[in-house]
């Protein structure tokens, strides 16, 4: 093959991989982060609204420097869009115009006189200029086919070109000399808002990168035709650079919206743990660990003389060997050597012999999380942080402490258990009673009554720490912790079979939830009590923590909802160096 017919390397790859890398950034290259615009949609709004393609593209961030030519093909457009307005500006004027369009309203006023009834507030109403007046008079009117009503709608028509011939005066500098009509500067203002509208979208595209901010049916009526279809190129060659960047992130690209993965989770949960060490480095906090020493499955360079019970899967062979050699050499001056068949003797290992490497002991954890989403957690999206703190605290053991156990439990006037899977999608429950006052008991044991014949909002943390029992005595380790999060007091309790539901706050339910407290203190079964930051908490409801951790030697914290997820990791945290410390 000669010079001439042979082709540019990488052509071939280059049509394949359907990119210039001239004009968009490397697949190589970071891709922008999807995931975590995804999540926090997911996190508010749960399984009740799939994100869509667009609203994706709107959250995430683009370099736009990365695109080649999509910063000049804005920048022209945007110079267009600014002379097109500098010209209407220095070409009319607006004083003729105002005088105008206060003229046709005080003619339009007095062209009609209001029946008896109606005098007085038609005149105040035209004398104020305020178009809600002059509506209440049209619809106090009633009959809307009568002369007066239809005089009423010119009127309004009339006050209403006034007020936008005022807001175009006010808001613009008109610096011309040719004088316009009413029509005409309504047009103009019209105008005006539109490239001012443009702009801001180009501007904004300049910033992001993203083309679909970009209204370019009304932009083509400033630009031709080659620019409109170069953006419309670019437009889906960025689509289609989100696209890919979400699928090599984990999300799933299905025909109602994107879908979450296994792989979009660890992301994500990976991200939230840098930006919770970030800030944990900061406060000057270190996460070194102090160390057990003992069997264990890490072995340390250390080595200590063998004694009985220890295992010898952790035996260091060879110093073990050296020492049975030294020791025979010294026991025979002769040395191992056999001189009569002139091979080496085997070596007779002995207790003394044996070293075995000292071990770092990582103990298990056990730990129960009660996630309130009652529906006092909708306020200030209190239950977005919780969720929230639940990924993270999951990412760190997942990582950290694979050996752990957590159980996630969802709490409102039931318990459940939650898989991780399902936490992110969980919402407060819907408020069905708005009674001051609720006294309700239902028998549980009836099979015509069921969760949903009941109230959902309530908050039953009796039944959750009953729940987070069960599941951490089945955990063959000593080391057991609920973590309890809500924002006030408990309004739902068991009592056999029957549930309570009892708002306010009742001391029947409270006495309910603590003795479930006590039964986790004779387990071993420690509360650290989370209270978030509610508009209604009150004195009752910091008490109450109080009582619950003194019960089980636990402890209460004080937290804002976007401060959870960093205080629980971090408590996390410093409870498995107490443990391995």
């Amino acid at each position: 093959m000669n010079d001439s017919t042979r082709r540019p390397s990488g052509g071939i790859i280059h049509t394949y991989q359907k990119y210039d890398p001239m004009q968009f950034p490397s697949p190589q290259s970071e891709p922008p982060d999807l995931v975590s615009p995804a999540f926090e949609h997911w996190l508010r709004y749960g399984n009740l609204r799939e994100l869509t393609p667009e609203e994706l593209a709107r959250a995430i961030k683009i370099d736009p420097s990365q695109i080649a030519g999509l910063g000049p093909s804005l920048d022209s457009l945007i110079l267009r869009l600014l002379e097109r307005k500098r010209k209407i500006l220095e070409t009319y004027a607006t004083d003729d115009v105002l005088e105008e369009a206060a003229r046709l309203y005080q003619t339009k006023a007095r062209a009609f006189v209001p029946p008896g009834k109606w005098t007085k507030r038609y005149d105040r109403a035209v004398r104020e200029e305020q178009l809600y007046d002059l509506e209440q008079i049209y619809f106090a009117a009633g009959n809307e086919r009568d002369p007066f009503a239809r005089h009423l709608v010119q009127l309004m028509d009339r006050l209403s070109d006034k007020y936008q011939v005022e807001e175009l005066a006010q808001k613009y500098l008109f610096m011309g000399h040719t004088s316009i009509s009413v029509p005409e500067a309504l047009l103009i203002k019209a105008e005006l808002e539109q490239i001012d509208k443009l702009l801001k979208q180009l501007e904004e595209a300049k910033q992001t990168a993203q083309l679909g901010f970009i209204d370019l049916s009304e932009l083509q009526d400033y630009a031709d035709s080659g620019e409109l279809d170069q953006l419309r190129q670019l437009q889906k060659q960025i689509e289609e650079y989100i696209r890919q960047s979400a699928e090599r992130q984990g999300l799933e690209n299905a025909k109602e919206g994107y879908r979450l993965s296994p792989k979009a989770l660890r992301i994500f949960q990976s991200r939230l743990l840098e930006i919770i060490f970030t800030e944990l480095r900061a406060a000057r906090s270190g996460r070194h660990q102090g160390l057990i020493y003992g069997e264990g499955a890490i072995e340390s360079q250390k080595v200590l003389p063998y004694e009985f019970g220890d295992s010898v899967t952790h035996m260091d062979l060879p110093a073990t060997l050296i020492n049975a050699m030294i020791r025979e050499a010294q026991d025979q001056p002769q040395g191992a050597l056999d001189t009569k068949s002139r091979s080496l003797r085997p070596i007779r290992l002995k207790p003394e012999d044996i070293v075995i490497h000292q071990t770092r002991n990582h103990p298990k954890c056990a730990t129960a999380v009660l996630l309130d989403m009652s529906g006092s957690m909708r306020y200030g999206g209190l239950y977005v942080d919780v969720k929230r703190m639940g990924l993270a605290l999951d990412g760190l053991i997942r990582s950290e402490y694979p050996g752990d156990f957590l159980q996630f439990i969802e709490m409102y006037t039931f318990a459940k258990p939650r898989p991780i899977g399902e936490v992110i999608g969980l919402l407060p429950k819907p408020v069905t009673i708005d009674h001051s006052v609720v006294r309700l008991k239902a028998d549980m044991s009836n099979p015509n009554i069921s969760e949903w014949d009941l109230p959902p909002h309530f908050t039953n943390i009796q039944h959750a720490l009953q729940l987070g029992r069960q599941y951490l005595n089945a955990q063959d380790t000593p080391n057991r912790q609920i973590i309890l999060i809500t924002d006030g007091l408990p309004t739902a309790h068991f009592e056999g079979k029957e549930l309570f539901l009892l708002y306010p706050p009742d001391p029947r339910t409270e006495e309910a939830t603590l003795r479930e407290a006590r039964m986790c203190a004779r387990e071993g079964i420690s509360i650290n009590l989370f209270l978030l930051a509610n508009w209604n908490q009150s004195e009752e409801d910091v008490q109450f923590a109080y009582r619950i951790a003194e019960i089980t030697k636990g402890r209460v914290f004080f937290v804002a909802g976007r401060q959870l997820d960093r205080f629980v990791v971090w408590d996390y945290l410093k409870r498995r160096r107490d443990i391995i410390g």
